[in-house]
């Protein structure tokens, strides 16, 4: 399940990526990680003042980041967004036989082509500016969506074909200063860590779908967690001590407080 909202808009790249270790990457700025022990808020459908108490807070690029705390800047990089799907050239869109091919959980989203190494490039020519645009409104950190594309392809694309892509998107992140959040593909985690170099984990409902300890194993308290809808279920993980100390639950839509839908909770302190 991914939760997402948020504008993009099609930007041409000036400058060549390059690849670059996590952390400490040579030519480029030291990147600093989520603390541990965070407080996170998810916050991709409305932009507010945080709680009090939250450390970490995530964000649409097209937001600007939250004062205060660790911002993490959301980028949809391997679909599209709704309603944007004329923004991409034509041949950078995966195709069935039936025209461009969705996500099945979101129809207004359509997969990227990863397939070669000609379009994973026109990817990041579009993509690396955004990030580098995170990096000057002032964010740490960014997270890169639909990293899972390859399981909802029907065997056009592949893991290694994502893979590729995010390292160079990975690069470009740490080039800018900026540290980059593994999200989707919990299976794969080990492996995009260390060659993909990932620094750190986004993960959505791990705890609904089993996936938590996929993330922490690789990561540790490095994984920020959001869980959706259920209250219950919330508590029953957090007393369970089955979720990251980093989760939070929202709302689906992740809207503002003043929304009557509005959902925020952690689990109790200790």
């Amino acid at each position: 399940m991914r939760t997402r909202r948020g504008a993009a808009s099609v930007f041409a790249l000036t400058a060549t990526v390059v690849a670059l270790t996590a952390c400490a990457p040579a030519g480029g700025a030291a990147v600093r990680l989520p603390p541990e022990n965070a407080v996170p808020d998810y916050q991709l459908g409305a932009a507010y003042e945080p709680p009090d108490g939250v450390t970490v807070v995530a964000r649409d690029r097209t937001a600007d980041p939250a004062d205060g705390v660790y911002s993490i800047c959301y980028l949809n990089a391997f679909q599209t967004q709704p309603g944007e799907l004329a923004d991409w050239p034509g041949e950078l869109i995966l195709r069935s036989a039936d025209g461009p091919l969705f996500d099945p959980d979101w129809p207004g989203e359509a997969l990227l082509d990863t397939s070669t190494e000609t379009k994973r490039q026109a990817i990041a020519d579009i993509v690396v500016p955004w990030i580098r645009d995170c990096a000057e409104a002032g964010f740490d950190a960014v997270e890169f969506d639909n990293l899972d594309t390859y399981t909802r392809s029907g065997g056009a694309l592949t893991f290694g074909d994502n893979l590729a892509l995010g390292r160079v998107l990975v690069g470009a992140a740490h080039e800018a200063g900026l540290a980059a959040a593994q999200k989707n593909a919990a299976e794969d985690a080990r492996v995009l860590r260390d060659e993909g170099r990932f620094d750190f984990a986004i993960s959505e409902e791990c705890a609904a779908y089993d996936e938590c300890a996929a993330y922490l194993d690789v990561y540790g308290e490095h994984v920020v967690n959001v869980e959706y809808g259920d209250p219950v279920a919330f508590a029953a993980a957090c007393e369970g001590g089955r979720m990251p100390r980093a989760s939070v639950l929202r709302d689906r839509d992740l809207v503002a407080p003043d929304d009557a839908a509005y959902v925020f909770e952690l689990c109790a302190a200790d």
